[in-house]
């Protein structure tokens, strides 16, 4: 087809800058924008006003970073949100029931900067992060900049870290534990029947049987045994080896009830993990191990702290029931003990601790190298389990991802973009939008916020750090 703009090269290069102007004026004048005393900046970011700048990813610059905490989702979960000059937003999520100031301190050192360069960014704010929920923050702000670099880029995470192994992510999940081993029975059953779960977790504490005569040595001096309290000194500020608790046969038989009850309800062909023992020293994690072996569980995880590689050792060395633990490991560098000596049989990291979607993804590709399968553990909201989902499908060794809001009924509506349920018969289908294919739901979200707060604050106090942050002289 012939175009007249074509009929001279003259006439094409005539029109460029003067011809550009006046549409543009005929575009602004209503606005005053097409007059000759607007500046020509001014009167071609009016003129260019619906175009679509997220495919000039070289351009792109940090704004702002926010936080909103959301609650019971299950526990509190502080979303984070960076946003950019283009117009495009990326979401995080710190570690349920972390300080959201983790994430907001960090506001400083990225402003300004293009959250395209994850690698960069992430160099400059790792040293900030910790162990357990002090890894919150540097997480939460490593998945919305990843994010944003997907939704940037017009790809998936997944796609920037190496591809897909697989379309869907298992999902394995649990139900609040019961005195009656019956009642726990017929709820974890209800997982399978009625929700299609495929991986069951079971939480069965030595406080199940705290009240039972002659269950546990040592027990009474400790109290509830709260293993979530925060008070110094008490049961669950004491790390396992030191409270000198101790398991009876009895205690062990009464324990094992729980574990038969299930089986006979859910049988053996669904695999069933087991969390949340409670606080006491190896011969007693070897004991209620090799007790439980007959159940055929899948993994028996954080039987004692993490960082005690020997005696995880001795553990997993001393039992045929798989050994797993790592969900409050900060980067791969502490994991590489536990995997170099094979003092655990699985590693299961946590998104929202271990620094994020890059780091997570090199702990389970390091866990490969050495023959070693990953489970992931996460528990807040759909933003946070995308982000884990976009890791679980691009790692070859990953087994199951853990869904802990199977009762959170409003769980699905705190997101937009994606075909919903989220879940499907134990498992996620992982999103093919840009980023992590995820949208929060703003309306949502704001009826489901910690009580007191705000959706997404200023945080311009945030916006200067007054620090020397280089750890080298």
């Amino acid at each position: 087809m012939h175009d007249k703009t074509s009929e001279s090269s003259g006439s094409t290069r005539k029109f460029g800058r003067r011809g550009f102007l006046t549409a543009v004026a005929a575009g602004a004048g209503g606005l005053g924008l097409g007059t000759a005393l607007a500046p020509y900046e001014e009167r071609v970011a009016y003129a260019t006003r619906n175009v679509n700048r997220n495919s000039a990813p070289s351009s792109l610059k940090i704004t702002d970073l926010r936080v909103a905490v959301l609650d019971e989702v299950p526990f509190t979960s502080p979303i984070v949100r960076i946003d950019t000059n283009q117009g495009i937003s990326g979401y995080g999520e710190v570690r349920d029931d972390a300080d959201p100031r983790y994430a907001l301190m960090l506001k400083s050192r990225l402003l300004g900067q293009n959250p395209t360069s994850v690698e960069k960014l992430f160099a400059g704010i790792q040293q900030f992060g910790g162990h357990g929920r002090q890894g919150g923050g540097v997480s939460g702000v490593e998945m919305a900049l990843w994010d944003l670099a997907g939704k940037a880029f017009g790809v998936p995470v997944y796609q920037m870290i190496g591809g897909k192994y697989r379309d869907d992510v298992r999902l394995y999940t649990d139900t609040a534990a019961s005195q009656d081993p019956a009642v726990y029975a017929r709820r974890m059953k209800e997982k399978v029947d009625r929700e299609g779960f495929t991986f069951l977790k079971m939480d069965v504490g030595i406080e199940l049987v705290k009240d039972i005569p002659g269950a546990l040595t040592g027990a009474g001096a400790w109290g509830d045994l709260e293993q979530y309290s925060g008070k110094p000194g008490s049961y669950g500020m004491t790390e396992h080896p030191f409270t000198r608790i101790q398991i009876t046969d009895k205690g062990l038989d009464e324990i094992a009830k729980y574990y038969e009850a299930v089986r006979n309800a859910v049988g053996y062909e669904i695999p069933l993990g087991s969390d949340h023992f409670g606080h006491f020293g190896v011969n007693e994690a070897i004991k209620l191990s090799e007790r439980m072996a007959p159940y055929n569980l899948a993994y028996m995880e954080d039987l004692v702290p993490w960082f005690h590689t020997d005696m995880w050792k001795e553990i997993s060395r001393a039992t045929t029931v798989p050994t797993m633990t790592g969900e409050d490991i900060y980067g791969l560098e502490d994991f590489k003990p536990l995997i170099d000596e094979r003092a655990v049989d699985l590693v299961h990291p946590d998104i929202a601790s271990a620094g994020g979607i890059m780091p997570t993804k090199e702990i389970g590709d390091y866990a490969a190298e050495n023959g070693i399968a990953m489970f992931l553990h996460y528990a807040g909201s759909p933003i946070g389990a995308m982000a884990s989902a976009h890791v679980a499908v691009a790692s070859h060794n990953f087994v199951a991802l853990e869904n802990h809001s199977a009762e959170v009924e409003f769980w699905d509506d705190l997101v937009t973009g994606v075909e919903k349920p989220l879940v499907r018969k134990g498992f996620y289908r992982i999103p093919d939008g840009p980023g992590l294919g995820v949208e929060l739901n703003e309306e949502a979200a704001r009826q489901h916020l910690k009580k007191g707060t705000e959706l997404f604050p200023p945080s311009d106090q945030w916006n200067e750090s007054g620090s020397w942050d280089r750890t080298w002289s």
